[in-house]
């Protein structure tokens, strides 16, 4: 059901809804953000060197390890290093960041991560074209009538496959259940990603995507109830892109196959001014 009748204040309503999404846009703005990502490199056995970032990484059993030539330096967790660097096996999702300076680029952050079981490296350069000339992302706007509520169908936390945007990595995910909810009189179900014991990630596709909105997929966060209740809000009016709407540079999950509906979710956020591969 929707709880436009609940909203009183359609004026402050969109205020707070403005004040969010502006928030959201300064994120995206800051040197580091993933607008300044400027290569997507996937690590194997061989030592291999990729353009704008020092040293030869490769990974294997033992973890990443970068070998670092005469010259040439990172800044590991506010300590110079030089030579042979050896991460150590690193977690899914978990992020390392190294430091460097350039005369091209000035401050130039080397992100290592893993996602989907690879470990990938990748330079964020605050004069990257994408993250100069970033326009801003448009908007539906804000309406009541797009938040509804739903209700959470809990489940024993289960592992799940979930496609990527870059076609080689698969991610595993947990889901901690479903939300089901009505429009127009059908009723809906769709698998919830977690995030935190009381914080989900909703990922869908509907009839705007391609067309409106960003045709891979787009995200909701669904604060979840503790175990004394089972009804969540579903406020679509902030459904965000992904980063992989921006940039081919990540590996966002997309939405599974049963989270995609048939009908527009004409709420939150429309395909970018800006995109680079």
């Amino acid at each position: 059901m929707t709880l436009a009748d609940t909203v009183t204040d359609v004026d402050a309503f969109a205020r707070d809804w403005e004040n969010w999404h502006e928030t959201l846009e300064e994120g995206r703005r800051a040197p580091h953000g993933f607008l300044a990502y400027a290569g997507f490199h996937v690590l194997g056995a061989e030592p291999r060197r990729f353009d704008g970032v020092p040293g030869a990484w490769s990974t294997g059993e033992g973890g990443p390890v970068v070998e670092l030539a005469d010259g040439e330096t990172l800044v590991i967790g506010g300590t110079p290093v030089t030579g042979r660097h050896e991460y150590g096996v690193i977690g899914e999702r978990t992020f390392h960041s190294a430091d460097h300076v350039t005369p091209e680029h000035g401050h130039v952050v080397v992100e290592l991560s893993r996602r989907g079981g690879q470990d990938i490296v990748r330079p964020l350069r605050p004069d990257h074209v994408l993250r100069v000339g970033y326009r801003g992302t448009p908007a539906y706007a804000p309406d009541p009538r797009w938040v509804i509520e739903a209700v959470f169908e809990r489940e024993q936390p289960r592992d799940i496959p979930i496609s990527a945007a870059i076609p080689e990595i698969t991610h595993t995910h947990s889901t901690p259940g479903r939300v089901r909810f009505t429009v127009d009189g059908a009723s809906y179900a769709l698998t919830l990603i977690s995030r935190g014991p009381r914080v989900a990630t909703l990922l869908f596709r509907d009839a705007t995507s391609g067309v409106t909105t960003y045709a891979a997929s787009r995200t909701l966060a669904v604060p979840l109830p503790d175990d004394s209740s089972d009804r969540v809000v579903l406020d679509f009016n902030r459904a965000t892109n992904l980063q992989c709407a921006y940039t081919d540079y990540s590996p966002c999950p997309l939405a599974p196959p049963e989270n995609h509906l048939p009908f527009a979710v004409e709420a939150g956020e429309k395909i970018p001014l800006d995109r680079t591969s």
